[in-house]
């Protein structure tokens, strides 16, 4: 083994293990948080404002479970694969080639459906025309959309199971010549590749320009913050702009492999380090979510402390900006946590 070879062994283990660990915890926050924004409204003079805002957290709960489970098994199989060369026999091909490889397909593919439709469902809420922001789907077809995603990526990767097998060299392959292409032309580049960066570039585009054209006053809190629609559009914004960048070294990967399939150019120390680079930066979708959406999104920040130090009885008073008849408006104070001994104040709207 040479040097190459050793370098990019350590680099799979010691980034892998860091990832697995951060990215575990990050997308169990992530859900938490989701969970919590995505709850029915209890009182129903809020439920239109909070059906359109809910709409993009039940995407993005879906996206995070998805992700987590992208991490704990599909992540740490390629740790081994590529950072302590585990070799697949005929007994654990089921384990470690056919089930790793359909849960990374299905999941991951079902977490990039999920974040353009939160992209696409920003767009429609903050378009300035009423018939595209009526075009925002209400909260139980929201959920049906994401049951008949999860159905239909289920479905359409029940092949890989059927074709994944143990190659002469203990790793795993497909058998079939016409599913290997299809594999990776259809699933790998353009599923994986390039329609989540077109679409997400287009509908990011337009998101930013249309959050640009609205005025201050519509979306500035007295306080100087951001209103909650235009930070979760942000978050969502940084959230494609990170799976646009970190999507494209691994498609590169992927159109150079079906170039060269039957080249020995694929086995070579240069081509292994950068298939652990691309590899490293294609895990970086799931595993960063959690710190994109608490580094771009003040409520998102506040939410994940309310769950951290409501354990610990702390005690926030919340304040929501209530708009009456007359264009002066009032705040109302909203109790989170009890039997607390500190007070702090936080302004969200």
């Amino acid at each position: 083994m040479n040097k190459i070879d050793i370098i990019s062994n350590q680099l799979m283990i010691y980034a892998g293990i860091i990832m697995y660990l951060f990215g575990s915890i990050g997308n169990i926050l992530n859900i938490w948080v989701f969970t919590i924004w995505s709850r029915s409204p209890k009182r129903s003079q809020k439920h239109y404002r909070h059906s359109q805002t809910s709409n993009s957290s039940l995407y993005l709960l879906a996206s995070s479970v998805a992700n987590l489970f992208v991490i704990i098994y599909p992540l740490l199989t390629r740790i081994m694969f590529d950072g302590y060369h585990y070799r697949v026999t005929d007994k654990n091909v089921f384990i470690l080639c056919k089930l790793r490889f359909y849960v990374l397909h299905t999941f991951d593919l079902i977490s990039l459906i999920c974040i353009c439709m939160a992209t696409f469902d920003r767009y429609l809420v903050s378009s300035r025309k009423v018939r595209l922001r009526k075009l925002s789907t209400r909260r139980q077809r929201t959920k049906l959309i994401i049951v008949f995603i999860f159905f239909l990526i289920g479905l359409h990767s029940i092949p890989i199971i059927l074709y994944y097998t143990v190659s002469n060299t203990n790793q795993c392959t497909i058998l079939s010549t016409t599913y290997l292409y299809y594999y990776l032309c259809i699933i790998q580049i353009i599923l994986h590749g390039i329609i989540p960066i077109i679409f997400l570039s287009i509908f990011g585009i337009l998101t930013f320009q249309q959050l640009k054209t609205i005025k201050t006053r519509h979306h500035h809190r007295p306080g100087g913050g951001l209103s909650s629609d235009k930070q979760l559009s942000r978050m969502l914004l940084l959230m494609s702009l990170a799976i646009i960048l970190s999507s494209i070294p691994y498609c590169m990967e992927q159109i150079y492999e079906v170039m060269f399939i039957r080249d020995n150019r694929l086995k070579s120390s240069y081509f292994f380090l950068y298939h652990v680079i691309s590899h490293i930066l294609y895990y970086t979708n799931p595993v960063t979510s959690f710190y994109i959406y608490y580094i771009s999104t003040p409520n998102f920040r506040i939410q994940v402390k309310k769950i951290i130090f409501c354990k610990t009885h702390i005690h926030y008073l919340v304040y929501y900006q209530v708009t009456g008849v007359t264009s002066s408006s009032q705040s109302t104070s909203v109790n989170i946590c009890s039997k607390s001994e500190h007070h702090s104040k936080i302004n969200i709207s």
